[in-house]
């Protein structure tokens, strides 16, 4: 109950201050340029890495990046950098109690 109360006053201050949700939050922001670039913050690490395909986890679940000649441009402790030629990618999502 206590945990629920401090985050619904964190929610209530970055709302008023207008800091964006994926800074005050562990949720991914995806950022796609074109068909062979993609940038995927707040991701908590690499599961799989072919020239085909790329398998990112998060905190809702685990980017599949499917394409041709990908690779890691940029890796830091934030952020990811693909690029290549960008085919299509989808979400595994994790359903709990706090994310629906």
């Amino acid at each position: 109950m206590k945990n629920r109360k401090n985050s619904r006053i964190s929610y209530k201050i970055n709302k008023a201050l207008e800091v964006p949700r994926e800074i005050s939050s562990e949720e991914p922001k995806i950022t796609i340029i074109g068909f062979d670039e993609m940038l995927i913050e707040n991701y908590k690490g690499i599961l799989e890495y072919e020239e085909f395909y790329i398998k990112v986890s998060t905190s809702i679940g685990n980017i599949n990046i499917n394409g041709f000649n990908l690779s890691l441009e940029q890796v830091t402790e934030d952020d990811i950098s693909v690029k290549g030629t960008i085919e299509s990618f989808d979400i595994d999502r994790i359903l709990g109690d706090d994310k629906e």
